[in-house]
């Protein structure tokens, strides 16, 4: 921690940056802690204004695929299994790092008050702080973050709403983090029936830590439709539909999204919709 205790920023944007171009993992998170702390004894007050750079820093490992080339998940049951669930969910989290600070950098000539970025900063806090437990839990079954490959579809996310702050939390914290909320249960139960007591523990703080990264976005989004003379439901969708690549289908954590705010109004319609759809293509191929 010495040598990040050395860095010295003159704005938050300035330290968003200085966080998003460090490739090691471990330096990026004890970096992003550093700053929340700094920013908490109020000795990073200024915004400022730095540009972000396009991608994140990235280690040489692990390797990055495209998602459907990435190997058939194990069982948890398994020492492996257990060892690729937690390689993957580390790496989710370190790219949640570097999402939290790339709104932090990239939007400050919006209208927005300090709490914004101190919401945001507080994300990038957790997120850092869930990669150390799945990395100790990684080197508790003797291995490291690297050592698998992981998928490069995350930080897509980031490109494709980089021009539209509304998009970005229509996106990433109320599409894919309620994701997180939506998967992380079963996750759990499932090292439960492995015996892997600490794991499911963890994996149950992490998401608790989630359902607020997802309220925080619902409520940025419902200032951000305020300000604009808009109706969020209806623009939320929509932003949906045009960014999000992916489908929105059960299961869904239904009690935690209502936790976050994300009540059914919003994704309910975007899911019957695939519903429909992919009852409308079975009924196709059956009259084929």
């Amino acid at each position: 921690m010495r040598q990040e205790a050395d860095q010295v920023w003159s704005s938050l944007t300035e330290a968003a940056v200085a966080v998003l171009t460090e490739a090691d993992p471990a330096r990026k998170c004890a970096m992003t802690r550093l700053a929340a702390d700094r920013r908490k004894a109020g000795e990073l007050p200024t915004i400022g204004r730095v540009q972000p750079p396009i991608r994140p820093g990235r280690p040489a490992s692990p390797q990055l695929l495209a998602p459907k080339h990435m190997p058939k998940r194990r069982s948890v049951q398994s020492k492996m299994g257990r060892i690729a669930l937690f390689h993957a969910l580390a790496h989710i989290e370190l790219n949640a790092v570097d999402l939290a600070w790339d709104i932090i950098a990239r939007f400050p000539t919006e209208p927005l008050p300090a709490q914004f970025f101190d919401d945001w900063l507080q994300v990038a806090d957790d997120e850092a702080r869930h990669f150390g437990i799945l990395a100790d839990l990684l080197a508790r079954d003797g291995a490291l973050y690297g050592d698998l490959p992981a998928h490069d579809g995350l930080w897509q996310a980031s490109q494709a709403t980089a021009g539209d702050l509304a998009a970005r939390l229509a996106v990433v914290p109320m599409v894919l983090e309620a994701r997180g909320l939506d998967v992380t249960p079963s996750m759990i139960a499932g090292l439960k029936a492995a015996g892997d007591v600490a794991g499911a523990a963890a994996l149950q703080t992490i998401h608790d830590d989630e359902i607020t990264h997802v309220a925080a976005g619902r409520r940025w989004f419902q200032a951000i439709c305020t300000r604009r003379g808009c109706d969020p439901v209806a623009t939320w969708q929509t932003l949906v539909r045009r960014y999000f690549k992916g489908e929105l289908k059960p299961p869904f954590n239904i009690d935690s999204r209502n936790r976050a705010q994300l009540t059914w109004d919003f994704y309910g319609p975007l899911a019957l919709e695939v519903a429909r759809n992919a009852g409308a293509a079975e009924a196709s191929v059956a009259d084929r």
